[in-house]
């Protein structure tokens, strides 16, 4: 690493940084601290193609896209990725605002594309130098070193630019303490992650399982219930009408923000999955004279966009027309909520191949549902609304933890 004197260095002073670590940071070069890898795969010595992605960090493009993609005609000339050598994209999209720059943990080598730069490094601790890649100070540098070249979509950054990247780091001993607990806050975050998607596996197992089809009886059922659960339309036991929304949608004197009336758009569909406590947007007592206002708990379901989405809301709102509202329901309404879940994938036999699905009102009303009593019904909606209840606190864990990363990360890097 090129040695800086201590007297040219700005000292700063910052509360979060760990106790006993009160030198400065040392100025360097990216490329003196690394070096890029030219090592070809030649006679297709390794046939593992891996893939960068920002989500997922660099994994094996047979798991990541469920099939392998290689074949022997294409992947002489890929690069070898051993373990621990950093990747990354200089090639950025509009659909990807920076490349993500990751190190290969996986304990094998594999090969990637020779569109990636593959780099090794030296004298440097590589969790803390993967921590440093997620700061904002990176992402900053290459928007302002990378070209658009001749397509406004694409963006670019130059090899050498990338590796006369400024950074700055501590003594070896501070950026072992630093990246030591970045790793327990990923570990935390993983940890959280992996319990949520168990209990996405087990919801998705139990909704297929709890609702009865045509047969009359739910394969997984509470033992003290037994009767056969009877077929009905939706129409027959309850009213649904559809949501209405004022015209021209985009002239503002719809809208207010002091209103105490929600405005229920298809974009809140998915943001807060399916129970709507706040929206962003209110609507004006003139706007609510052509919508439909509801108050209390109502069970809606989307049939535009997001089609098939049902949703609850937990505040006053008006409601958007790519909705639909039962009204005087004759059923437990969680238990609906969740049967109308397990139910979505099916709305899109209504749909002509390749077209946007067509869900009008007469579709959902001549649906058909088996039902079993009301007892029984709310027993099952309980019972899979604390299951969503478990999903979002480990969501909400995972948010916080994101949270205080970030801040971290801001603060903790100089």
């Amino acid at each position: 690493m090129k040695q800086i004197p201590w007297s040219s260095l700005s000292a700063r002073s910052c509360r979060n940084r760990r106790k006993g670590c009160n030198f400065a940071w040392e100025q360097c070069k990216l490329s003196d601290i690394s070096e890029k890898s030219y090592e070809k795969n030649t006679y297709n010595k390794y046939s593992t193609v891996l893939t960068n992605s920002a989500e997922y960090g660099i994994v094996k493009q047979r798991d990541f896209f469920d099939k392998d993609i290689a074949n022997s005609s294409n992947i002489s000339g890929y690069y070898v990725v051993r373990k621990n050598y950093f990747v990354y994209n200089p090639r950025i999209s509009n659909q990807a605002k920076f490349g993500p720059i990751n190190r290969n943990k996986l304990d094998e080598s594999g090969i990637m594309s020779p569109l990636y730069l593959v780099f090794t490094v030296h004298d440097i601790d590589e969790s803390f130098l993967e921590t440093l890649f997620q700061t904002t100070t990176w992402h900053r540098f290459m928007y302002q070193n990378g070209d658009t070249g001749a397509r406004a979509d694409r963006f670019a950054i130059k090899d050498s630019t990338f590796m006369s990247m400024p950074i700055k780091v501590p003594s070896l001993e501070e950026q072992h303490k630093l990246a030591l607990a970045f790793q327990k806050l990923d570990q935390t975050i993983t940890l959280h992650e992996e319990k949520k998607r168990q209990l996405e596996r087990l919801k998705s197992a139990l909704l297929k399982k709890m609702f009865a089809d045509k047969s009359g009886y739910p394969v997984v059922r509470f033992k003290e219930f037994c009767d056969e659960w009877q077929g009905t339309k939706l129409r027959k036991i309850s009213k649904i009408v559809r949501g209405a929304s004022p015209r021209p949608i985009s002239d503002p004197k719809w809208f207010d923000n002091d209103s105490n009336v929600g405005w229920l758009r298809i974009s809140d569909v998915t943001s807060q999955d399916g129970r709507i406590h706040h929206l962003k947007q209110h609507i004006s007592k003139q706007g609510q004279a052509k919508t439909r206002v509801i108050s209390e708990p109502h069970l809606l379901l989307s049939i535009a966009a997001t089609v098939g989405k049902p949703l609850i809301n937990y505040v006053k709102i008006g409601v958007h027309d790519g909705f639909l509202i039962f009204i005087e329901p004759q059923f437990d309404l969680e238990f609906m909520f969740q049967w109308l879940e397990m139910f979505r994938p099916q709305w899109s036999k209504y749909g002509q191949p390749g077209s946007q699905i067509n869900l009008n009102s007469d579709l959902v009303k001549n649906q058909i549902i088996y039902l079993p009593s009301r007892e029984e019904q709310n027993q099952i909606g309980i019972f899979l609304n604390q299951i969503d209840s478990l999903i979002n606190l480990h969501q909400q864990k995972i948010n916080n933890i994101n949270s205080v990363k970030k801040s971290l990360l801001q603060k903790m890097f100089i």
